[in-house]
């Protein structure tokens, strides 16, 4: 248990003294994930979702992942949200990091707003990088993406269970083949 807080105190000074740990810019981070042409149609679908504009990753064999986000449904905050992630396996490095799940419908929000929400280890995203377009998978919601100016084909929806995840990596370098879940708390908005 020892072990566990150091690593969280780690993880979290990764995050907080980090030159990528601005202040949360909430609408940058929605502009960034907009101008992809696998995510922008998202917006205009999905019954809401959570950005989170800097999620900050380290680890040594053991590792964690910490961040703060805001939920949305419709163009209004919601409620905000922090998720937390421990992975175990062989993993060396730190990296920042932005996310954003969609919702596909109200039952999926209303999961994810319950107060504690977990995303088991199959869980999967669908990284977003510069100069790459991705192609999300059905089902599992796995992801292929090709770099440069390749086409990666016709888009599917890559909702699994009603949630859709995409990260964008804003630097750091990870080396990782672990297993772990991210778990997410909910606050409402006042």
């Amino acid at each position: 248990m020892r072990h566990l807080r150091l690593l969280v105190a780690l993880v979290a000074s990764f995050v907080a003294f980090s030159p990528l740990h601005a202040a949360e810019d909430y609408s940058g981070t929605i502009k960034i994930f907009k101008t992809s042409p696998v995510v922008k149609p998202y917006f205009d679908t999905a019954y809401g979702y959570a950005v989170f504009p800097t999620i900050g990753k380290g680890a040594v064999g053991i590792g964690g992942a910490h961040g703060k986000g805001q939920v949305y449904r419709g163009n209004k905050v919601t409620g905000y949200t922090s998720m937390t992630q421990l992975t175990i396996g062989f993993q060396l490095g730190g990296q920042a990091y932005t996310q954003i799940i969609f919702f596909e419908d109200k039952r999926a929000y209303d999961t994810f707003t319950s107060g504690n929400f977990e995303f088991g280890a199959q869980a999967t995203a669908v990284a977003i990088t510069a100069g790459a377009t991705a192609q999300a998978g059905t089902g599992g919601g796995g992801a292929s993406a090709t770099a440069g100016g390749g086409q990666a084909g016709k888009q599917e929806s890559s909702y699994s269970n009603g949630m859709a995840i995409f990260t964008y990596v804003k630097g750091g370098l990870m080396y990782e083949a672990s297993l772990g879940g991210q778990k997410f708390n909910f606050k409402p908005a006042n």
